[in-house]
């Protein structure tokens, strides 16, 4: 089976039904993942009284939509657990300066053998440096 590893924006988008073609074309060939820390970040968000940054345009019954479909992600969505990652997250954080988040999108990636995708208003230069840097693919996605 192979992967691909997306990011939280991408990940709202897929479980919104708004994913854009690009992605839905990845995922004819490709089984979607993401980390603990995107998907954490994404129910921060839709939590949020106001809507976080990834949800802020999206209305209160979009964003309790959201909020289920989160709680019940769908098992073909594979996040990696923390225990599979934490070594290696600590090395590729050391080594490449990068965030927690940056170290286990990476990692994640790695240990799938699978790209990761960014949302293009998210690419960090760090992370895709890391990502190369490993040989890691590394794509962004424009809406």
């Amino acid at each position: 089976m192979s992967f691909v590893v997306l990011d939280d924006h991408l990940l709202r988008d897929l479980l919104a039904d708004e994913s854009t073609i690009e992605i839905r074309r990845l995922l004819r060939r490709r089984t979607p993942a993401t980390t603990n820390l995107y998907y954490l970040r994404l129910c921060k968000s839709v939590v949020s009284a106001r809507g976080g940054q990834l949800t802020r345009l999206f209305s209160d019954d979009q964003r309790r939509a959201l909020g289920r479909a989160l709680v019940t992600l769908p098992a073909h969505i594979q996040v990696l657990p923390m225990r599979d990652l934490a070594y290696r997250m600590t090395e590729i954080a050391q080594d490449h300066l990068l965030s927690a988040l940056g170290a286990e999108a990476v990692s994640a990636a790695e240990h799938l053998d699978a790209p990761l995708c960014v949302w293009g208003g998210d690419d960090g230069p760090h992370i895709r440096a890391a990502a190369a840097a490993m040989g890691v693919g590394y794509r962004t996605i424009e809406r």
